[in-house]
């Protein structure tokens, strides 16, 4: 009898534990593409713990890197996060699906202002996520000249100090506004001219950088850096010495949004994950944490009142007045590699 009990028990044991591989197995996944350190992590947990789908999280370093992987159809990610010009081109090339916005009842919580942009004017494929500018981030102990325009990233006597962006959009862009030019030029010559400014200025650059511009500048290694604000106002909270300005030109206004590529198979859930994000208190921990603008009108009002009043995460009007946003430059873009591979060749 006891051996009898013993035999059945194991065979409980053993039939939970199938049906437990089974549950594990049956899982459903979502696979997620970001910017690297452009979440916190604590929200992709809560999310799984809440919904019961395991988030696979992957990141990129640029729009570019992200669009070749999704072009190239060998990839099965539900859920992106490109930035406006990037959205723009993907859906004339019908790399993205339209969002359901009843399966998003959280989109009414998003500022009207960051609504029917020029990239997707009927909000039909996109959720803002986040926004900013792209400016100098300078040390106040180190630059002891007026930091209001690009020039000063051509000054000789910052030699070895000076970090540039490994982004061939926004290192461009910088040697376009500086000769005055737009930013989504489709001239050759002014493109041309840009180039040589930005082969000028090789000498005087430290590195090309990306994420790790942050470390480098708290750590006191540059004098100057091209950076994203968001990433600007993480590196001041963490050294005082550190400034961001949007130069005088004018600069690159730019947003990042949520998408689902065609090649999605879990529509249904990326959607859940979207409006997740735009759940007030997970929209607040993510700004909190990435240190980017919320386009969340309830979560920014709940940030604390310093936050809320820097310039560097939210510019007044006349800070922006001569900034652009990126356009998708369709088969022009094909010269934009050229003169970036020219530029990095040297």
């Amino acid at each position: 009898m006891k051996k009898l009990n013993f035999a059945l028990f194991l065979l409980i044991i053993l039939a939970a534990l199938g049906l437990s591989g089974c549950s594990q197995q049956n899982k459903l996944v979502l696979n997620v593409y970001n910017w690297g350190d452009y979440i916190d992590e604590s929200v992709i947990e809560d999310f799984e713990k809440e919904y019961g789908i395991k988030v696979n999280y992957d990141t990129y370093a640029t729009n570019e890197d992200m669009y070749v992987k999704i072009k190239s159809g060998g990839s099965d990610y539900d859920v992106i996060f490109p930035s406006d010009y990037m959205i723009e081109k993907m859906i004339n090339e019908n790399l993205l699906q339209k969002i359901n916005l009843d399966n998003i009842p959280n989109f009414e919580l998003i500022d009207d202002q960051f609504k029917n942009l020029d990239y997707d004017p009927n909000n039909e494929y996109s959720v803002p996520y986040m926004w900013g500018t792209v400016g100098i981030l300078y040390n106040k102990t180190m630059v002891d000249d007026p930091v209001d325009s690009w020039d000063i990233l051509w000054n000789e006597k910052y030699a070895g100090q000076i970090f540039m962006l490994d982004s061939q959009r926004e290192s461009i862009g910088v040697a376009l506004q500086k000769l005055g030019y737009s930013l989504n030029t489709r001239d050759v010559n002014e493109l041309e001219q840009a180039k040589q400014a930005l082969i000028e200025q090789k000498p005087l650059v430290l590195a090309y950088v990306g994420d790790e511009v942050k470390d480098k500048m708290v750590g006191g290694e540059g004098a100057l850096a091209v950076v994203w604000s968001g990433d600007a106002v993480t590196c001041k909270q963490e050294n005082p010495d550190l400034e961001y300005v949007i130069p005088k030109e004018g600069s690159n206004f730019w947003f990042d949004a949520m998408v689902i590529p065609t090649t999605s198979k879990n529509k249904e859930a990326a959607e859940k994950f979207i409006n997740y994000l735009c759940e007030t208190e997970v929209a607040l921990k993510n700004t909190e944490y990435i240190g980017y603008s919320t386009p969340h009108a309830k979560a920014k009002e709940m940030l604390d009142e310093e936050i809320k009043n820097d310039r560097t995460a939210y510019p007044l009007p006349e800070d922006i007045a001569n900034c652009e946003i990126y356009k998708d430059l369709g088969d022009f873009v094909s010269e934009f590699d050229k003169v970036w591979t020219e530029i990095m060749a040297q």
